[in-house]
């Protein structure tokens, strides 16, 4: 059966990361494939190597029969521009499609997934995006193949031009949001409220980090929207480390589960307010950060660890 749902990949200087990707799309041979790549930093012929690179790879490894559109990049614009350009280019070109980065692993059911989920919700504005990742830990929501969240899980996704055409890339609606009561009406948890508070701030005053999802994430939960999220995991992501943008630590790619099969599409739509609790709690730091600030019970943790050492002894 021929994939016709239109796929953007955005790329940079990852030659190994994108070959993996590429091998992942070779299973379906998507008949429309969008592939941005942006440009090395000025002056760094190490930089501009990888660059050329990857696109060299891209070029070998497609190797099926499929319609493919260029946008390459002279120079670096960034995360935040680099990716927001790609995007708005893909959505000028298309209705709907899938966007992957050349470091979202894609197991084969994420693209059967999107593909029927796009058409069903095509027409409802109540859902926004529909997310490859799964961050539950092995903890089923609802009754579906996927439950509805708030927040975008942008580690592969799909979506719709109509829905991408409302993305605020400057974070406007920012100062009225944060001087309304709003805030305290979207988050039940202060912790939660104060985090993605400091992270808009910082984005809106001083243009930090150089990214461009917490702008859609802002704009999706301040418009009630419903982002459909598997429950089990379609996406692995493999970019970890000195190469990424973001995230240069060194860490174990998150597995991809087993296969998600037949779509059983949820009973209810609905936010699964625990799943979003949990996934603040346990991707995002929020347990953490509860854990830090707990006084009382740092130091009864740290009176048993001297206790049990001085039994020990």
């Amino acid at each position: 059966m021929k994939f016709t749902v239109p796929i953007l990949l955005m790329t940079w200087r990852r030659p190994l990361e994108t070959s993996k990707v590429i091998k992942a799309l070779s299973l379906v041979k998507p008949e429309n494939l969008f592939i941005s790549s942006d440009g090395p930093i000025p002056d760094d012929p190490i930089e501009n190597k990888k660059v050329l690179d990857t696109r060299s790879i891209i070029e070998r490894d497609i190797n099926w029969k499929c319609n493919i559109q260029w946008l390459r990049q002279e120079v670096n614009l960034g995360c935040k521009l680099g990716c927001t350009t790609a995007i708005d280019w893909f959505f000028q070109n298309v209705e709907e499609g899938i966007i992957l980065e050349d470091d979202t692993l894609p197991h084969p059911d994420f693209f059967q997934y999107c593909q029927e989920l796009l058409q069903k919700y095509r027409t409802d504005d109540r859902v926004w995006c529909i997310s490859g990742s799964n961050f539950q830990n092995g903890n089923w929501r609802g009754d579906g193949s996927y439950y509805f969240g708030r927040f975008p899980l942008l580690w592969g996704w799909a979506g719709w031009r109509n829905i991408w055409e409302k993305y605020d890339f400057e974070l406007k609606e920012w100062p009225i949001l944060k001087d309304s009561e709003m805030l305290d009406f979207i988050f039940n948890d202060p912790l939660e409220k104060e985090y993605w508070s400091n992270i808009w701030e910082n984005l809106f005053s001083n243009g930090e980090p150089d990214t461009w999802c917490y702008q859609w994430c802002m704009k999706c939960v301040i418009n009630n929207a419903l982002i459909a999220t598997p429950n089990k995991n379609l996406i692995s992501n493999i970019g970890f480390g000195p190469d990424a943008a973001h995230t240069k630590w060194e860490e174990e790619p998150m597995p991809i589960d087993e296969a998600l099969g037949d779509i059983i599409h949820p009973t209810f739509m609905i936010r699964h307010a625990l799943a979003d609790q949990y996934q603040f709690d346990y991707k995002f730091g929020g347990a953490s950060i509860r854990a830090r600030r707990n006084i009382p019970a740092r130091i009864k943790n740290k009176l048993k660890r001297l206790l049990n050492l001085n039994n020990l002894n």
